[in-house]
């Protein structure tokens, strides 16, 4: 028996098909590429384009966008910080179970605080948690500003907008960087590109 949380006097149940199984029939290894950065940044359209670089190469994925879960999902969660890093933990472990059915699941959210996604890396095991940092400058971020968001939080209408009024801590060590500066406009598909060369590198391509 064990306890979790609140829950107690639980066990784990294991199956005889277990991740080993399921990657050899998919042909390639279950991980999470976590892409953070500031809103209008680019994480939604290169998680897509890497979800499509993906699929044509005949690799399963599954885009886990940070609005789209709070349709359904996260929906009862606001914007505070604690909200934020409940936000953060519940699709983390979303991520470790599609991981954990051999998929490669592309969370792409702002995430700004980096204990929240120091502690959705600990949920893995060393290697399947890739951290993917969107650097686009603020300024560009806001020049898109592609919701309208930037203009609401300046004028006041929105509180604690990541890059206005609340921060945005980038990664120290993460794997992959994929950077946007000043007018260098890199298209979303060779960003997506940089990461699947990673994939492949590091043999997640492969079962």
């Amino acid at each position: 028996m064990s306890t979790a949380g609140n829950s107690t006097n639980i066990v784990w149940h294991k199956c005889a098909v277990e991740k080993l199984d399921r990657q050899r029939l998919l042909q390639q290894k279950g991980c999470v590429i976590w892409i953070t950065g500031l809103s209008g940044s680019g994480k939604s359209t290169v998680a897509c384009a890497l979800s499509q670089g993906l699929h044509l190469r005949g690799k399963l994925t599954y885009i886990l966008d940070g609005d789209n879960v709070r349709h359904g999902l996260n929906h009862d969660l606001g914007f505070n910080a604690e909200d934020r890093a409940e936000n953060i933990r519940r699709i983390a472990e979303v991520a470790k179970l599609f991981a954990d059915a051999g998929i490669i699941c592309i969370a792409s959210l702002i995430s700004p605080y980096r204990k929240d996604r120091d502690a959705c890396r600990a949920l893995f095991p060393e290697g399947d948690f890739i951290e993917v940092f969107m650097d686009v400058p603020l300024n560009i971020c806001e020049n898109r500003d592609p919701k309208g968001l930037y203009k609401l939080a300046r004028a006041g209408k929105i509180k604690g907008f990541t890059g206005v009024d609340d921060p945005y801590e980038p990664p120290l060590n993460c794997e992959i960087v994929l950077q946007q500066k000043g007018r260098d406009c890199v298209s979303p598909s060779s960003m997506a590109e940089t990461v699947i060369s990673y994939l492949e590198e590091k043999g997640y391509l492969q079962a």
